[in-house]
Protein backbone atom coordinates (compact mmCIF):
# COMPACT_ATOMS: atom_id res chain seq x y z
CA UNK A 1 0.00 0.00 0.00
CA UNK A 2 1.10 3.63 -0.94
CA UNK A 3 1.34 5.74 1.95
CA UNK A 4 1.95 9.20 2.33
CA UNK A 5 4.19 11.77 4.06
CA UNK A 6 6.58 9.07 5.88
CA UNK A 7 9.50 10.97 7.46
CA UNK A 8 12.74 9.09 5.38
CA UNK A 9 14.83 10.06 8.75
CA UNK A 10 13.77 7.14 10.47
CA UNK A 11 15.19 5.14 7.07
CA UNK A 12 18.41 6.94 6.57
CA UNK A 13 21.53 5.14 8.51
CA UNK A 14 22.24 8.67 8.95
CA UNK A 15 18.91 9.76 10.74
CA UNK A 16 18.78 13.45 8.61
CA UNK A 17 15.87 13.19 6.00
CA UNK A 18 12.64 14.75 5.50
CA UNK A 19 9.56 13.28 4.61
CA UNK A 20 8.47 11.25 1.10
CA UNK A 21 5.30 12.36 -0.45
CA UNK A 22 4.63 9.00 -1.38
CA UNK A 23 6.11 5.94 0.50
CA UNK A 24 5.75 2.36 -0.35
CA UNK A 25 6.89 -0.66 1.00
CA UNK A 26 8.09 -3.71 -1.22
CA UNK A 27 8.66 -6.83 0.21
CA UNK A 28 7.78 -9.07 -2.98
CA UNK A 29 7.42 -8.60 -6.68
CA UNK A 30 3.52 -9.04 -6.31
CA UNK A 31 3.05 -6.00 -4.72
CA UNK A 32 4.97 -3.64 -6.64
CA UNK A 33 3.57 -4.36 -9.40
CA UNK A 34 0.13 -4.39 -7.74
CA UNK A 35 0.86 -0.86 -6.02
CA UNK A 36 2.43 0.80 -9.20
CA UNK A 37 0.01 -0.72 -11.89
CA UNK A 38 -2.10 2.58 -11.34
CA UNK A 39 0.71 4.90 -10.19
CA UNK A 40 1.60 8.07 -12.45
CA UNK A 41 4.38 7.24 -14.49
CA UNK A 42 5.30 11.19 -14.70
CA UNK A 43 5.78 11.55 -11.09
CA UNK A 44 9.93 10.83 -9.85
CA UNK A 45 10.37 7.73 -8.01
CA UNK A 46 13.33 6.79 -5.93
CA UNK A 47 14.55 3.31 -5.03
CA UNK A 48 16.06 2.97 -1.49
CA UNK A 49 17.32 0.28 0.29
CA UNK A 50 18.93 0.38 3.80
CA UNK A 51 20.04 3.96 3.46
CA UNK A 52 23.24 3.20 4.43
CA UNK A 53 25.12 5.20 1.87
CA UNK A 54 22.43 8.22 0.77
CA UNK A 55 22.13 11.79 1.99
CA UNK A 56 18.84 12.83 2.36
CA UNK A 57 17.43 16.47 1.91
CA UNK A 58 15.54 18.01 5.13
CA UNK A 59 12.95 18.78 2.24
CA UNK A 60 12.56 15.45 1.79
CA UNK A 61 11.05 13.93 -1.68
CA UNK A 62 8.30 15.06 -4.00
CA UNK A 63 7.41 12.05 -4.74
CA UNK A 64 7.15 8.14 -4.64
CA UNK A 65 10.15 6.68 -2.71
CA UNK A 66 10.04 2.71 -2.74
CA UNK A 67 11.92 1.00 -0.07
CA UNK A 68 12.95 -2.60 -0.79
CA UNK A 69 12.39 -5.43 1.68
CA UNK A 70 12.28 -8.50 -0.62
CA UNK A 71 13.25 -10.98 2.36
CA UNK A 72 14.30 -14.62 1.64
CA UNK A 73 17.66 -16.98 1.04
CA UNK A 74 17.62 -19.97 -0.31
CA UNK A 75 20.19 -22.61 -0.59
CA UNK A 76 21.44 -25.22 -3.44
CA UNK A 77 24.35 -26.36 -3.21
CA UNK A 78 26.62 -23.73 -2.88
CA UNK A 79 24.38 -21.19 -4.63
CA UNK A 80 22.38 -18.73 -2.77
CA UNK A 81 19.53 -16.82 -4.25
CA UNK A 82 18.89 -14.09 -1.88
CA UNK A 83 15.92 -11.54 -1.33
CA UNK A 84 17.38 -8.04 -2.30
CA UNK A 85 16.15 -6.81 1.34
CA UNK A 86 18.16 -9.02 3.06
CA UNK A 87 20.66 -7.37 5.49
CA UNK A 88 24.44 -8.22 4.36
CA UNK A 89 24.94 -9.39 7.89
CA UNK A 90 22.15 -11.71 8.25
CA UNK A 91 23.41 -13.14 5.35
CA UNK A 92 27.01 -13.39 6.48
CA UNK A 93 25.34 -15.61 9.68
CA UNK A 94 23.56 -17.48 6.96
CA UNK A 95 27.07 -18.34 5.20
CA UNK A 96 28.61 -19.35 8.61
CA UNK A 97 25.80 -21.55 9.84
CA UNK A 98 25.90 -23.69 6.00
CA UNK A 99 29.92 -23.49 6.04
CA UNK A 100 29.44 -21.15 2.75
CA UNK A 101 33.08 -19.15 1.96
CA UNK A 102 33.50 -16.40 -0.50
CA UNK A 103 31.83 -13.32 1.27
CA UNK A 104 34.14 -12.99 4.54
CA UNK A 105 35.39 -10.05 2.79
CA UNK A 106 31.96 -8.28 3.84
CA UNK A 107 32.25 -8.43 7.98
CA UNK A 108 30.91 -5.60 9.42
CA UNK A 109 29.74 -3.99 6.02
CA UNK A 110 26.13 -2.04 6.53
CA UNK A 111 22.97 -2.43 4.11
CA UNK A 112 21.16 -5.11 2.08
CA UNK A 113 22.42 -7.42 -0.78
CA UNK A 114 20.57 -5.21 -2.81
CA UNK A 115 22.17 -2.32 -2.38
CA UNK A 116 25.46 -4.16 -2.53
CA UNK A 117 24.92 -5.41 -6.01
CA UNK A 118 24.03 -1.82 -7.05
CA UNK A 119 26.85 -0.34 -5.51
CA UNK A 120 29.29 -3.07 -6.33
CA UNK A 121 30.21 -2.96 -2.64
CA UNK A 122 33.31 -3.82 -1.87
CA UNK A 123 36.21 -3.97 1.07
CA UNK A 124 39.32 -5.81 1.81
CA UNK A 125 40.24 -6.73 -1.48
CA UNK A 126 36.85 -8.10 -2.11
CA UNK A 127 33.73 -7.16 -4.11
CA UNK A 128 29.96 -7.61 -4.60
CA UNK A 129 30.85 -8.36 -8.32
CA UNK A 130 32.97 -11.40 -8.06
CA UNK A 131 29.97 -13.06 -6.66
CA UNK A 132 27.42 -12.04 -8.25
CA UNK A 133 25.78 -15.19 -11.14
CA UNK A 134 22.36 -13.42 -11.58
CA UNK A 135 20.11 -10.84 -10.49
CA UNK A 136 15.82 -10.18 -11.19
CA UNK A 137 14.66 -6.62 -10.89
CA UNK A 138 11.72 -5.14 -11.85
CA UNK A 139 11.06 -1.80 -14.28
CA UNK A 140 8.77 0.07 -11.90
CA UNK A 141 7.99 2.23 -15.05
CA UNK A 142 6.94 -0.85 -17.43
CA UNK A 143 6.46 -3.43 -15.04
CA UNK A 144 8.72 -5.41 -16.74
CA UNK A 145 10.81 -8.21 -14.94
CA UNK A 146 14.57 -8.62 -15.80
CA UNK A 147 16.86 -10.93 -16.01
CA UNK A 148 20.92 -10.56 -16.23
CA UNK A 149 24.03 -12.32 -15.90
CA UNK A 150 27.10 -11.41 -14.35
CA UNK A 151 28.62 -9.36 -17.51
CA UNK A 152 24.83 -8.21 -18.07
CA UNK A 153 25.07 -6.08 -15.07
CA UNK A 154 28.04 -3.91 -16.27
CA UNK A 155 29.78 -3.87 -12.40
CA UNK A 156 32.66 -1.19 -11.97
CA UNK A 157 34.39 0.25 -9.50
CA UNK A 158 31.48 1.15 -6.69
CA UNK A 159 28.96 1.09 -9.52
CA UNK A 160 26.71 -1.24 -11.62
CA UNK A 161 23.98 -0.62 -14.71
CA UNK A 162 21.51 -0.13 -11.96
CA UNK A 163 23.36 2.68 -10.89
CA UNK A 164 23.54 4.27 -14.54
CA UNK A 165 21.35 2.73 -17.12
CA UNK A 166 18.65 1.09 -15.45
CA UNK A 167 17.93 3.55 -12.60
CA UNK A 168 14.54 2.43 -12.81
CA UNK A 169 15.17 -0.68 -12.26
CA UNK A 170 14.27 -2.42 -8.21
CA UNK A 171 16.72 -5.45 -7.72
CA UNK A 172 14.20 -8.36 -6.32
CA UNK A 173 16.49 -11.04 -5.91
CA UNK A 174 20.62 -12.07 -6.14
CA UNK A 175 22.24 -15.41 -6.96
CA UNK A 176 25.21 -15.65 -5.58
CA UNK A 177 27.88 -18.11 -6.27
CA UNK A 178 29.83 -19.54 -3.19
CA UNK A 179 32.11 -22.39 -2.22
CA UNK A 180 32.07 -24.87 0.79
CA UNK A 181 34.99 -23.85 3.64
CA UNK A 182 35.08 -24.44 7.26
CA UNK A 183 32.76 -23.06 9.21
CA UNK A 184 35.34 -21.98 12.08
CA UNK A 185 37.40 -20.52 9.70
CA UNK A 186 34.73 -18.30 8.23
CA UNK A 187 33.24 -16.64 10.75
CA UNK A 188 37.07 -16.14 12.00
CA UNK A 189 37.24 -14.36 8.91
CA UNK A 190 34.31 -12.27 9.45
CA UNK A 191 35.13 -11.45 12.64
CA UNK A 192 38.36 -10.23 12.20
CA UNK A 193 36.76 -7.87 9.54
CA UNK A 194 34.37 -6.38 12.19
CA UNK A 195 36.73 -5.77 14.88
CA UNK A 196 38.79 -3.95 12.14
CA UNK A 197 35.98 -1.72 11.34
CA UNK A 198 35.42 -0.95 15.20
CA UNK A 199 39.24 -0.31 15.82
CA UNK A 200 39.64 2.18 12.54
CA UNK A 201 35.60 3.31 11.44
CA UNK A 202 33.73 5.49 13.81
CA UNK A 203 31.10 2.54 14.46
CA UNK A 204 29.68 4.45 17.43
CA UNK A 205 28.22 7.35 15.40
CA UNK A 206 25.43 8.03 12.49
CA UNK A 207 27.45 7.94 9.13
CA UNK A 208 26.93 7.14 5.46
CA UNK A 209 30.08 4.91 5.48
CA UNK A 210 33.17 6.13 3.24
CA UNK A 211 32.16 9.64 1.74
CA UNK A 212 34.26 9.56 -1.10
CA UNK A 213 35.76 6.80 -3.76
CA UNK A 214 39.06 5.36 -3.70
CA UNK A 215 41.15 7.08 -6.23
CA UNK A 216 41.79 4.19 -9.16
CA UNK A 217 45.58 4.80 -10.49
CA UNK A 218 44.61 4.21 -13.71
CA UNK A 219 43.06 7.73 -13.96
CA UNK A 220 46.05 9.72 -12.78
CA UNK A 221 48.30 11.47 -14.64
CA UNK A 222 51.90 11.03 -14.90
CA UNK A 223 52.67 14.13 -12.41
CA UNK A 224 49.76 12.53 -9.67
CA UNK A 225 51.71 9.18 -9.93
CA UNK A 226 55.12 10.98 -9.33
CA UNK A 227 53.03 12.49 -5.99
CA UNK A 228 50.81 9.80 -4.87
CA UNK A 229 52.75 6.36 -5.67
CA UNK A 230 53.82 6.05 -1.75
CA UNK A 231 50.16 6.56 -0.90
CA UNK A 232 49.07 2.79 -3.28
CA UNK A 233 47.44 0.12 -2.05
CA UNK A 234 45.45 -2.55 -3.65
CA UNK A 235 41.40 -2.51 -3.31
CA UNK A 236 41.24 -4.75 -5.24
CA UNK A 237 43.46 -3.03 -7.82
CA UNK A 238 45.69 -0.02 -7.57
CA UNK A 239 44.09 2.83 -5.62
CA UNK A 240 44.99 5.66 -3.86
CA UNK A 241 43.29 5.97 -0.59
CA UNK A 242 41.29 8.82 0.20
CA UNK A 243 41.26 8.78 3.72
CA UNK A 244 45.27 9.28 3.26
CA UNK A 245 44.42 12.67 1.47
CA UNK A 246 42.26 13.69 3.82
CA UNK A 247 44.64 13.24 6.90
CA UNK A 248 47.67 14.86 4.96
CA UNK A 249 44.96 18.08 4.47
CA UNK A 250 44.53 17.98 8.45
CA UNK A 251 40.79 17.44 8.12
CA UNK A 252 40.22 15.19 10.69
CA UNK A 253 37.42 16.63 12.99
CA UNK A 254 36.97 19.71 10.75
CA UNK A 255 33.18 20.58 11.63
CA UNK A 256 29.78 22.53 10.13
CA UNK A 257 27.30 22.40 12.92
CA UNK A 258 26.95 18.56 14.30
CA UNK A 259 28.45 17.35 11.09
CA UNK A 260 32.14 16.07 11.50
CA UNK A 261 34.81 14.84 9.32
CA UNK A 262 35.80 12.24 11.83
CA UNK A 263 38.50 12.07 14.13
CA UNK A 264 39.00 8.24 13.77
CA UNK A 265 38.71 8.18 10.04
CA UNK A 266 38.38 11.19 7.91
CA UNK A 267 36.86 9.56 5.23
CA UNK A 268 33.49 9.36 7.16
CA UNK A 269 31.51 12.18 7.84
CA UNK A 270 29.52 11.62 10.97
CA UNK A 271 26.25 12.55 12.76
CA UNK A 272 27.13 13.99 16.26
CA UNK A 273 23.76 14.68 17.57
CA UNK A 274 21.95 16.84 15.14
CA UNK A 275 23.45 17.16 11.68
CA UNK A 276 22.05 18.92 8.83
CA UNK A 277 21.90 17.97 5.13
CA UNK A 278 23.46 21.63 4.35
CA UNK A 279 26.13 20.64 7.06
CA UNK A 280 27.32 17.40 5.41
CA UNK A 281 27.29 18.78 1.92
CA UNK A 282 29.23 22.19 3.51
CA UNK A 283 32.12 19.52 4.32
CA UNK A 284 32.06 17.40 1.41
CA UNK A 285 32.77 21.08 -0.58
CA UNK A 286 35.17 22.03 1.54
CA UNK A 287 36.96 18.72 1.60
CA UNK A 288 36.80 18.56 -2.45
CA UNK A 289 38.44 22.08 -2.39
CA UNK A 290 41.06 21.31 0.09
CA UNK A 291 42.33 18.29 -2.11
CA UNK A 292 41.81 19.73 -4.94
CA UNK A 293 44.30 22.36 -3.95
CA UNK A 294 47.27 20.46 -2.36
CA UNK A 295 47.27 17.29 -4.87
CA UNK A 296 44.96 18.84 -7.84
CA UNK A 297 42.88 15.67 -8.01
CA UNK A 298 38.60 15.95 -7.91
CA UNK A 299 37.54 13.67 -5.41
CA UNK A 300 34.16 11.36 -6.58
CA UNK A 301 31.38 10.94 -3.99
CA UNK A 302 30.56 7.23 -2.93
CA UNK A 303 27.49 8.37 -0.99
CA UNK A 304 24.21 9.43 -3.03
CA UNK A 305 21.65 12.37 -2.70
CA UNK A 306 18.12 12.46 -2.55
Amino acid sequence: MIRQNVSLKEFSNYKIGGPALYFLEASSKDILVEDLKNWDKDLPAFILGNGTNILIGEKGFEGLVIHCTVPGVDKQDDKVTVGAGVLVSDLLNFCVENSLSGLEWAGGLPGSIGGAVRGNAGAFGGETKDLVLEVMSLDIKTLEEKKRNNKECEFGYRTSIFKTKAKDEIILTVKLGLKKGDKEAIKKSIREKIDYRYKKHPMDRPSLGSTFKNIPVVILTEQQKKDLMQFVKNDPFPVIPVAKLLYLCNLKGKREGDAQISEKHPNFIVNLGNAKTDDVKNLIEFAKKAVKEKFNVTLEEEIMYL
